[in-house]
């Protein structure tokens, strides 16, 4: 982002790019590179720009940085940013067709459409003649995709039927180009696949499903979902027991909501899979292929399935909480319809540094402190609940801590983003994933256990991690 700057306004300008653009080679659909020419001059007016929109680009790719664990390639986040910053309330795609009136309406079509741009963990299905087809690993949609320059072109010669990759893609009609470096993976396993997807997840929440927002809404309305059992189970949206309880407790939960889940899936779990199969029309596979779309664990159908006698009644999948929670003496659940289920090991003892008069006099109190301020796990909803019994306090500790002495409660938001936590809720850990996505974690849970006999099972949460 260190380009000369130009004074940008929102008055009309002329749009300084060829109005049709010859390949260099037979490489590129000339259709595509007229396309990434329009791009290109989006791209110039946004790296130009001054004032709001240079602020807002700077905050945007500031915040992505601080937020990722992982380093995100530069031009992938000003692509982003394209659609996803915000100024005034408008995206710099509104501010760049807003400042060139000259657009012809095609064109305008066009560059509108790129609000639909989304960043994919992609699988090479097919090499075509002039492109790819590849299908975007987190929804299972598929995407003619061709290379917008001549280097891109160059670059995705490399690629093999189910190789892997993660990139930024931009409609052109029916079709889509390139719009951001390409990151090649390669060809992975189930296992590594899985934990690239993880990994997606955790760099590019706002891209977990944004080609499909069916999925999204399924997904956030799973929580809620989970939300109204957990009141209903545990009584309360904040519960407090040992370890060892709550992980027992967490067991029967789970078995509630199998129960639940078969239910729907028109599964009497009363009856053995033996009964079932005798009294209904359904095949043994169509069986487990109706219990896997309510999301009753495969592994467990399977189990039934092969062994009747050993599995009369239907069996829950079970509830993997870590070790550092199970061998907690105390652990603090705070349950929200949003931000889901947090499982808080230490939260008594912060509550003790915040009620002493000399925080720093009990012991750990510094660590402890740091640890909720940077720990990705204690999230702006905890600290929310928080500030509502211990305002003064909280006050107290931050401005001794960070040493800030005119920070008020009214700056905890501002404070809690500059550690990279998000504001808003983003999509908790307990919500539904994709038939498809669950089938693949299964199956490289299952892998790894297999390759490593004696090791202890690995853990499991809604994306395999």
């Amino acid at each position: 982002m260190n380009r000369e700057k130009v004074n940008f306004s929102l008055n009309p300008q002329p749009l300084l790019y060829p109005r049709r653009v010859e390949p260099e080679s037979g490489m590129v659909d000339a259709t595509i590179a007229q396309a990434h020419s329009l791009k290109q001059a989006l791209l110039d007016f946004v790296m130009d720009a001054e004032d709001d929109l240079a602020q807002a680009l700077e905050t945007y790719a500031a915040d992505r940085t601080r937020a990722q664990k992982s380093t995100i390639p530069q031009a992938l986040i000003v692509d982003a940013f394209l659609t996803e910053g915000r100024v005034g309330g408008q995206t710099p795609i509104d501010l760049f067709l807003a400042a060139h009136p000259d657009l012809s309406q095609s064109d305008r079509t066009l560059v509108e459409s790129w609000k639909r741009s989304f960043t994919g963990l992609f699988a090479v299905e097919e090499i075509l003649p002039d492109g790819f087809e590849w299908v975007n690993w987190l929804t299972n949609k598929h995407y003619i995709v061709k290379p917008a320059s001549d280097k891109d072109a160059s670059d995705l010669a490399r690629l093999k039927p189910g190789e892997i990759v993660l990139t930024r893609i931009a409609p052109v009609g029916n079709e889509w180009m390139l719009s951001a470096p390409v990151t090649f993976l390669g060809k992975l396993g189930k296992p590594k696949l899985a934990v690239a997807i993880g990994n997606f997840r955790d760099a590019h929440k706002a891209s977990l499903y944004s080609d499909a927002p069916e999925l999204l809404e399924q997904a956030w309305q799973s929580v809620v979902k989970y939300h109204d059992a957990f009141l209903e189970f545990f009584g309360s949206d904040r519960v407090a027991m040992s370890g060892y309880e709550l992980n027992k407790k967490m067991t029967e939960f789970s078995s509630l909501l199998s129960k639940r889940q078969l239910a729907e899936a028109g599964i009497d779990e009363s009856k053995s899979i033996a009964d079932l199969v005798a009294e209904t029309d359904m095949s043994e596979e169509e069986l487990a292929e109706a219990a896997k779309e309510a999301g009753v664990d495969a592994a467990v159908m399977k189990q039934a399935l092969k062994n009747p006698q050993a599995a009369a009644k239907m069996m829950a999948p079970q509830v993997q909480l870590p070790d550092a929670i199970k061998k907690a003496e105390s652990v603090t659940v705070l349950a929200d319809p949003r931000w889901g289920q947090m499982l808080l090991p230490l939260h008594d003892r912060f509550k003790a540094v915040l009620q002493a008069d000399d925080w720093r006099s009990v012991e750990g109190s510094e660590k402890l402190v740091r640890h909720y301020l940077t720990d990705p796990s204690i999230n702006y909803f905890v600290w929310q609940q928080l500030a509502q019994e211990y305002p003064q306090a909280i006050e107290r500790v931050l401005q001794d801590f960070l040493n800030r002495p005119d920070f008020q409660i009214a700056d905890l938001a501002a404070v809690l983003a500059e550690q990279g936590k998000a504001i808003e809720p983003e999509l908790p850990e307990i919500a539904s994933v994709p038939i498809h996505l669950h089938t693949l974690f299964e199956d490289a849970i299952a892998e790894v256990n297999k390759s490593k006999p004696k090791a202890k099972k690995a853990q499991k949460t809604g994306f395999g991690r």
